[in-house]
């Protein structure tokens, strides 16, 4: 089951700017673009803990999981799964 950011949605939400968000946590816009864009493999409590009271929010409004189905739904991947 693939984890989804949803950092665009509350940056969006929150009317800040990734130039912004990356100075109030410490960070450079290039690597919370990979957080945003999910180009990540992991991320450390530290910066999680940042983001969140960056933007007032927990963990669970950052992060969602998603079942494959959905995910291909939602982001227009193909479904290989069933070997077609």
């Amino acid at each position: 089951m693939p984890i989804i950011v949803r950092l665009d949605r509350l940056m969006a939400e929150r009317k800040i700017s990734a130039t912004e968000l990356a100075e109030k946590i410490g960070t450079t816009p290039v690597n919370l673009s990979r957080i945003k864009n999910g180009h990540i493999r992991g991320i450390r409590f530290n910066t999680l803990e940042k983001l969140c009271l960056a933007l007032r929010c927990t963990p669970g409004d950052l992060l969602e999981v998603m079942s494959e189905e959905d995910a291909a739904r939602e982001f227009g991947l193909a479904d290989d799964s069933d070997g077609e």
